[in-house]
């Protein structure tokens, strides 16, 4: 059986591997710029086909949004898998544990092939019972199964790529997982309208053209991270797979990995009971909140890069037991992130309408009404409701992803779906998007005083060493 050892040699990550010394503003910065273009990247892929679907007509844009719970249930789970990379692989960084890293990045990947087939095996098998049960019709579940089915088989080609780049920012260095995923935005953003509407000859595929283009662009990507990975950061073992520490590896990842999905899980899942209410509502307000989820997460892209760039900060000096520096971390990247929330929930309640125009194929004044109504209750509570996503990405780099989970359970199982079903019998779609309102509040400013508590008190216990 081989072992892992512990070396002095300097870590052979690029970029200023070494998070525990020096700015910690100029860390956040240098890890965080990259991943803005990188996240945007990401979350751009369903931007696209929204906006391109939306060209089809208000069915095939409600078709397509209630396939996102069940493709962020299936990213949700995977990275759940890039969390735990992260937050392992940056605390052994920081204890300078080279072979372990190599081996835990190793089998990280394997792990995350295994799972991602799972997923996809059961979700075709159980495909059209969650649609039925969401509240779609024969018609619309035609339309989705044209996606779906392309999307189920290529979801490995799309996962793999978030977790080789988790590994890869434990190192320090973000550069490079932006550039693959905005490599393939760009392949995306390009074939999108050629599969979707027929153009240079190509047939028209529609929402099967959408799906096609999703699945090609993520495996470029995948293989553009493995070769990154193994030839460029040497993080990839070249010595044999060392399958006999990997369950030890699993047992790493897994106690991250497992409470980080099940959180993740939790996000579609309660947008699945939304788009269920709404659906009671009509087609055009499915279609409506689609577009403004949609929108909404572009808008946040700066906010998950602070969030996924102060992940390897935070990660290597917990592991080097610099805890004034973690504190440092968060204090800068919540306040920029509560600053930010503002800012953009503003802009949204004053340009609603005009959003909603982009996405309504004809203008039409029920779908704008909603889309605008949507922001004009959750906008000015976008500030609290996203420490709740702060504090959890700082929790699961402690190695602590309990506590983030908690704090999804009780924000959106013990609030937020109560809230909402309520909601919606009294008051309709207006208590619908009131609950998620009173939720971010609550759940957002009551978790904020208590976590800073726990912070402060474990720094007052192991203060910095003196200089």
């Amino acid at each position: 059986m081989t072992t892992d050892t512990k070396t002095d040699k300097p870590l052979p990550y690029a970029n200023k591997g070494d998070l525990t010394t020096g700015s910690i503003p100029r860390h956040l910065i240098r890890l965080s710029l990259p991943m803005v273009w990188g996240i945007f990247a990401i979350i751009s892929f369903q931007l696209v086909d929204t906006f391109y679907i939306a060209m089809l007509g208000t069915e095939e844009l409600a078709a397509i949004t209630f396939t996102f719970p069940v493709t962020f249930t299936i990213f949700s789970v995977i990275l759940g898998f890039g969390i735990a990379m992260s937050s392992v692989v940056s605390r052994q960084i920081g204890q300078g544990n080279q072979d372990t890293v190599k081996r835990i990045t190793t089998h990280g990947l394997i792990l995350a092939f295994i799972t991602g087939v799972t997923l996809t095996a059961l979700g075709l098998m159980f495909m059209d019972a969650i649609f039925v049960a969401m509240g779609a019709d024969e018609v619309m579940l035609d339309m989705i199964d044209d996606y779906m089915i392309i999307w189920f088989f290529g979801a490995v080609c799309i996962n793999l790529p978030m977790v080789g780049n988790a590994a890869i920012r434990a190192g320090g260095d973000s550069m490079l997982p932006a550039m693959i995923m905005t490599i393939a935005a760009v392949v995306n953003i390009i074939l999108d309208p050629i599969l979707i509407f027929g153009l240079l000859g190509f047939p028209r595929l529609e929402l099967q053209g959408a799906a096609i283009a999703t699945v090609f662009a993520n495996g470029c990507a995948m293989l553009a991270g493995l070769y990154v990975l193994y030839f460029k950061k040497k993080m990839i073992c070249r010595d044999g797979l060392h399958l006999g520490l990997l369950k030890d590896s699993a047992k790493r990842l897994v106690v991250i990995a497992l409470p980080a999905g099940l959180t993740g899980l939790l996000t579609p899942l309660t947008n699945a009971v939304i788009i269920s209410l709404l659906a009671g509502h009509g087609a055009l307000a499915v279609a409506a909140f689609g577009a403004a989820s949609r929108l909404e997460a572009f808008a946040f892209t700066v906010i998950m890069a602070v969030a996924t760039g102060m992940a390897p900060i935070i990660g290597q000096n917990w592991g080097a037991g610099r805890f004034d520096r973690v504190n440092e971390v968060l204090k800068t990247a919540l306040l920029f992130a509560f600053g930010w929330s503002v800012f953009v929930g503003l802009v949204f309640l004053l340009l609603a309408e005009q959003f909603g125009a982009l996405f309504s194929k004809d203008n039409a004044p029920e779908f704008i009404s909603v889309f605008a109504l949507y922001f004009s209750i959750v906008a000015l509570t976008y500030a609290p409701g996203n420490l709740v996503q702060g504090w959890g990405s700082a929790f699961n780099a402690m190695g602590m992803p309990k506590r983030s989970f908690m704090m999804v359970i009780v924000k959106l199982i013990v609030l937020q779906i109560p809230a909402a079903l309520i909601g919606n019998h009294y008051f309709g779609i207006v208590g619908i998007f009131g609950a998620m309102a009173a939720t971010n509040v609550v759940a957002g400013f009551g978790f904020h005083l208590l976590n800073r508590r726990i912070c402060i008190h474990k720094e007052r216990l192991n203060p910095p060493p003196k200089t």
